[in-house]
């Protein structure tokens, strides 16, 4: 309750206007923790939420959750239990698709097991995002590049969100002894660079990159890469060898903006994308402007392999809607900003025409608590931890 409070009133102080708030739980693998405590400690953040905007004569609206958690603690189980305290996304601890260096670090789960994860929580409409490390023992600069392009080719991989950390060496820990008598050499600063902008060259438009190095004081870091600004490191090399990233991230219209770029209501058009995940089809619906290669809007629609839920039984799914610009509060409208002019409908009434192509009876949104409103707008009616709209 405090935390959130304690976050809520930062970004405050920091003259941000906001009334929809995501929810992230981070690390410390909540789902492996008592039922009760995880009840607990998400209706303590969702009032603390509530508690913060009445205080101000306002409401927040909670517009997601994210589990962040371990692959083998992301079962059906695991994953039922998520979705009954409002997740709409989980984020696994991944780490490596090598199950030598996986058993080398001590990780504790298989590639098997993340393989199994990604698929269950996409068949159960989350989105899915992936925290992946470079430079674990027993890699190499070429390896890790092998890495990326098996997570972005692979259909049992192909993640909708990316988190990149390479291996810092901090005291107090057997990685650190292992530093210290010469076992381990952590890859450099160039090395690393490297390696992300091969990653970031390859990307397919369907990934977001979220963040790239762990957010630790250098001070605390023996050895590894130390500085903070590594995204930016990766930019210069890229933009100096002529590339460009065409991650989300590095599209969304809201950034563009603020590097100068705008987008023109001429070139904005569909685009349809679909490629095989988890045994089940993906369908990435976005508007872009192409001219500019700057994202406007964005649909994950899945046609799933086997759901577990019996509420997605001859169900599509979309397990994500997002109209990408400048923050707009719940109905307002600013010129500059691309939300509330309809990209959002429209890319839900393609999806439910595709699906309905496909011979879905049904379509199952997964929504954030605070926007199942915006779905019943459209006749999606709730039932369990999704919006559920009759096709036919």
């Amino acid at each position: 309750y405090e935390q959130v409070r304690a976050r809520l009133h930062q970004v405050e102080e920091i003259g941000h206007d906001f009334e929809k708030v995501e929810l992230i739980l981070m690390g410390g693998t909540l789902t492996a923790r008592p039922e009760a405590y995880q009840q607990w400690f998400v209706n303590r953040c969702l009032a603390a939420m509530e508690t913060f905007g009445a205080e101000r004569g306002r409401a927040i609206r909670n517009t997601g959750i994210t589990f962040e958690t371990r692959p083998d603690y992301a079962t059906a189980r695991e994953i039922d239990r998520m979705l009954a305290l409002g997740a709409t996304k989980v984020e696994l601890g991944v780490q490596q698709v090598s199950n030598t260096i996986l058993a080398r670090i001590q990780r504790g789960h298989s590639v098997e097991d993340s393989i199994a994860a990604n698929r269950c929580a996409r068949d159960s409409a989350l989105k899915v995002g992936f925290h992946v490390m470079l430079g674990l023992p027993a890699t190499t600069v070429e390896a890790d590049k092998a890495m990326f392009a098996r997570l972005f080719s692979d259909p049992d991989f192909k993640p909708d969100y990316l988190k990149i950390y390479p291996t810092l060496v901090v005291r107090g820990t057997p990685l650190y002894e292992q530093w210290r008598s010469g076992e381990y050499v952590p890859f450099s600063e160039p090395e690393a660079v490297e390696i992300i902008a091969f990653a970031k060259r390859i990307i397919p438009p369907w990934v977001r990159i979220q963040r790239i190095q762990r957010d630790i004081p250098a001070q605390f870091i023996e050895a590894g890469v130390k500085k903070s600004n590594l995204r930016q490191l990766v930019h210069e090399q890229m933009h100096a060898g002529g590339y460009h990233c065409r991650c989300i991230r590095c599209r969304e219209a809201g950034l563009a903006r603020l590097e100068g770029r705008i987008a023109t209501e001429q070139n904005i058009v569909l685009v349809l994308e679909r490629y095989d995940a988890c045994r089940g089809t993906e369908h990435f619906i976005s508007y872009e402007d192409v001219e500019n290669d700057i994202l406007i809007a964005l649909l994950r629609l899945r046609f799933p392999f086997e759901p577990h839920r019996p509420e997605l039984e001859d169900a599509a799914l979309v397990r994500e809607l997002h109209v990408y610009s400048e923050l707009v509060g719940l109905g307002k409208r600013k010129a500059e900003s691309w939300q509330h002019r309809g990209y959002g409908a429209h890319l839900l009434q393609k999806a439910e025409e595709l699906a309905g192509d496909a011979g879905y009876r049904k379509i199952a949104v997964m929504s954030g608590i605070g926007v199942r409103a915006y779905y019943e707008r459209f006749g999606y009616e709730r039932e369990g931890p999704f919006m559920l709209k009759r096709l036919v």
